[in-house]
């Protein structure tokens, strides 16, 4: 039996206590708000709909959709029983969604009715019987048909600090996706982490634009939950309507959050230098590297950018830019936040002086236990309590890091991360190639794509369109090679492996 910490306490209800009327969340999409008296109620209804159905603490309970306030409801009545959230990339093809849904085995499915197809294509040997679509408006479906205006409160199931309460995917540099396991105090130290350089209390208005099955655009959530700030969010990002909702004075964003793509396609709007932005007192940007032009474009606007750095093993955030920071120190992700530590290592026992290069590692209370059914790739992740990064970085005499480069093969497009291996794999199927490397080459528009240089049996040129084609129901549309590139041979080393930086060297 779980030992219960007060500390764990369900966080709607302490919001519930002190201010029952007020904002909680607000779907500008679906133009639905609740206050969190109202949040309360449709979280304990689907709570005890979620326990009706004989979902016990500790199953899973997945999601797979663009953004509303459903989404929130599901985790918050999930966490509420004691369950473990696991939220899909809607990104993913079937048989991507096939391998995680198998490998987590939730006992129930909720998703998007825009994704019919793709729910209908998943292995049905893997899916549970509990499914629920969702219009993600409030309009009849089965997902609503869960709300009982009756049901009775859900006494929330007891917790530590060492419950497990979310699965978050990432995928690896073998291709396989890895669970990132999720405990409450991780929860909460991420939470607390991004209070302070956020500025946030319940006069906020925080704006939610990012996927929520990353933890770039969940951390806004835990931050905004457990401490009582008002949480606005789109369905996705659209850089006219996120420009319009920032300017609206009626809804006063305050906090904005962004990949450096999104601040990219803004800016090029044709209203930007028309739109209030005297209300934002914080904007962050990071999960890729941050152009200086784009920092001093905004900062003309009155917009200082502070960037951040952090993975989903980090429950997002672990260094932030600080507006003090700013712009002296333009181009730092910033110190370690108060609950996490930061080094920068040459070796697996030797630590980097100041302004020299290492490998990132990472430790507190942040940061995960592991990964979900995963112990090999544990053990390869951690040194002790530290975990190691595969980020290239330095960290300046004050502890500010730099993050200067990536240790694995995996680029970042669009703010998803590819990982070449899976590309790889899928493109090797291909009758006419006889070996193939994929490597993130610079985009205007999406920051990184991928560049495949490949070696063709025939000795013919195979096309982007023949690529795509192979890649085609195979993977994510962010994750096809957009530049193609032939070659006799690649290169390699003594023991026969790719020399990616020759790639690089070449094609970048």
């Amino acid at each position: 039996m779980t030992e219960a910490d007060p500390l764990y306490n369900d966080w709607i209800h302490q919001q519930l206590r002190v201010q029952p009327d007020s904002l909680a969340v607000f779907d500008l999409t679906a133009n639905r708000s609740f206050t969190w008296y109202q949040f309360n109620r449709r979280v304990d209804s689907l709570a005890a709909r979620l326990l009706a159905d004989g979902i016990q603490p500790g199953d899973r309970v997945a999601y797979l959709g663009l953004n509303s306030s459903d989404v929130v409801e599901i985790f918050f009545a999930t966490v509420r029983i004691g369950g473990v959230y696991v939220p899909l990339n809607f990104r993913l093809t079937a048989p991507e969604l096939s391998f995680i849904i198998g490998d987590c085995t939730p006992s129930a499915v909720f998703y998007d009715q825009a994704f019919h197809a793709v729910v209908a294509e998943i292995d049905r040997a893997v899916m549970p019987e509990q499914i629920f679509v969702s219009a993600l408006d409030g309009s009849d479906s089965p997902y609503e048909t869960c709300f009982a205006a009756d049901s009775t409160p859900v006494e929330p199931a007891a917790a530590n600090a060492d419950t497990l309460s979310m699965i978050m995917y990432s995928s690896g540099t073998t291709g396989k996706p890895k669970g990132v396991m999720y405990t409450r105090r991780m929860m909460l130290a991420s939470a607390l982490n991004l209070l302070q350089p956020s500025e946030a209390s319940p006069e906020s208005r925080v704006l939610n634009v990012m996927p929520l099955f990353h933890i770039g655009g969940m951390q806004f959530i835990l931050m905004a939950v457990k401490f009582g700030i008002p949480h606005l969010m789109m369905r996705g990002f659209d850089p006219a309507a996120m420009l319009a909702a920032i300017d609206d004075a009626q809804l006063g964003i305050t906090n904005i959050g962004g990949v450096p793509a999104m601040w990219g396609a803004m800016s090029l709007m044709p209203n930007i230098d028309e739109v209030d932005l005297s209300r934002i007192r914080v904007a962050a940007t990071g999960a890729e590297s941050v152009p200086e032009p784009m920092l001093k474009e905004w900062q003309g606007r009155g917009i200082l950018l502070q960037e951040v750095y952090g993975m989903t093993e980090t429950s997002g955030v672990i260094c932030m830019a600080q507006k003090a920071d700013l712009p002296e120190h333009m181009g730092y992700a910033g110190r370690a936040l108060p609950y996490g530590e930061v080094k920068v290592m040459k070796s697996d026992t030797e630590e980097a002086a100041p302004g020299e290069l290492g490998e990132i590692w990472m430790r507190g209370a942040p940061v995960t236990p592991g990964y979900w059914n995963r112990p090999d790739a544990t053990e390869d992740a951690f040194v002790g309590d530290w975990l190691k990064s595969g980020d290239i970085g330095r960290l300046d005499e004050t502890g500010r890091l730099s993050v200067e480069d990536r240790i694995k093969d995996m680029y970042i497009s669009g703010g998803e991360n590819v990982y070449p291996a899976e590309v790889e794999s899928v493109l090797m199927a291909h009758p006419d190639i006889k070996e193939v490397a994929v490597i993130g080459v610079a985009d205007s528009k999406w920051g990184e794509v991928g560049c495949a240089v490949i070696a063709s049996i025939s000795g013919n040129p195979i096309s982007l369109d023949a690529l795509h084609r192979q890649c085609d129901g195979n993977l994510a549309r962010f994750k096809w090679p957009q530049q193609v590139a032939l070659t006799d041979a690649l290169p390699r080393n003594s023991t026969g492996k790719v020399q990616k930086f020759i790639l690089r060297q070449e094609h970048a």
